[in-house]
């Protein structure tokens, strides 16, 4: 894996799932802070890190940028990053995602960092109708969380174009691996699925389960973020992150199921699909190949294997 050494960095929600796998990546060679307000960052997901922990949320102006003092590079991972608490409650994802975006890049420009990555989403895409997800694919957001998410895409480009900020967009499909909360509300599928089997519950499916995934799991998307704070070219762009592999959630659960050597029989059970779920997502990966030199190390068997173990 490509690596940055001697560097300041600071990672915006580097308490949660895929800002500590990072921070994991860079600790040892670099001086890392973490900047998060906890509200589902956990400190125990820093142990055993030399990282200094910021308490404090981005949407405030004096944390921001005492936090951004002498940075290198910003990997801004703080948001709210749930589809069904923003159709629940889409002013406070805003209020976060958005403006919290804005005043970090506000704050990044004034340090001049020598780069910041965002961490967008596939939810950009919504139900677009084309089957495999570019980057040049007309956006369809159909959540606010996706909406807020394709802002920062664009207030990421704006600050390349007006203020030669250097900033990237990565769009994470579906992101998983150790680290990931099944205990929470909005806990993804992967860890909810592992969890429920461990513990002898049968999984619970939103809507017929015919719905296409593309999982990733999280070393591959701590490679992407490393090799798109190095990239020196490709400014202002966005970049699709997945595995390029498309799985059905029926399908997924099967694997699940039968990696902790349980029957599907029983094990299954179907709830009425959630408002804001997308129904298909397909990454196509070529752009990051080609521009950033990414590649996915780890198919879904292995990805999950890793998982379950982690989750022991």
């Amino acid at each position: 894996m490509p690596t940055i050494k001697r560097k300041r960095v600071l990672i915006t929600g580097g308490a949660g799932f895929i800002g500590s796998n990072i921070a994991q990546a860079l600790h040892e060679e670099n001086e890392v802070l973490v900047l998060d307000d906890l509200t589902t960052g956990k400190r125990n997901n820093l142990d055993g890190m030399d990282v200094e922990l910021i308490n404090g949320s981005i949407r405030d102006i004096d944390t921001v940028r005492g936090a951004m003092e002498g940075v290198d590079y910003v990997f801004h991972h703080a948001a709210i990053a749930s589809v069904p608490r923003s159709v629940d409650d889409p002013i406070s994802s805003n209020q976060v995602n958005v403006c919290g975006t804005l005043r970090v890049l506000m704050e990044a420009r004034d340090a001049k960092v020598r780069k910041l990555v965002f961490a967008s989403s596939s939810a950009v895409y919504g139900d677009a109708p084309s089957e495999i997800k570019r980057e040049d694919d007309l956006p369809a957001p159909i959540s606010p969380y996706a909406v807020t998410k394709m802002t920062g895409e664009m207030y990421c480009r704006n600050f390349w174009l007006n203020y030669r900020l250097p900033t990237c967009s990565l769009r994470y499909f579906n992101v998983y691996g150790p680290r990931q909360d099944p205990g929470s509300d909005y806990a993804a599928v992967i860890p909810r699925f592992i969890s429920a089997a461990k513990a002898g519950r049968p999984l619970t499916i939103y809507g017929d389960g015919e719905q296409t995934r593309d999982f990733v799991f999280v070393k591959d998307v701590v490679q992407a973020n490393i090799l798109a704070a190095m990239d020196e070219r490709h400014h202002g762009e966005v970049f699709n992150v997945a595995n390029q592999e498309k799985v059905t959630v029926n399908q997924l659960a099967s694997l699940v199921l039968r990696s902790l050597d349980r029957k599907e029989e029983g094990n299954i059970v179907h709830q009425e699909e959630r408002k804001g779920d997308v129904k298909h997502s397909l990454a196509d990966i070529s752009k990051a190949r080609r521009m950033l030199g990414y590649a996915p190390a780890y198919d879904l068997k292995k990805g999950l294997s890793l998982t379950v173990a982690g989750m022991d």
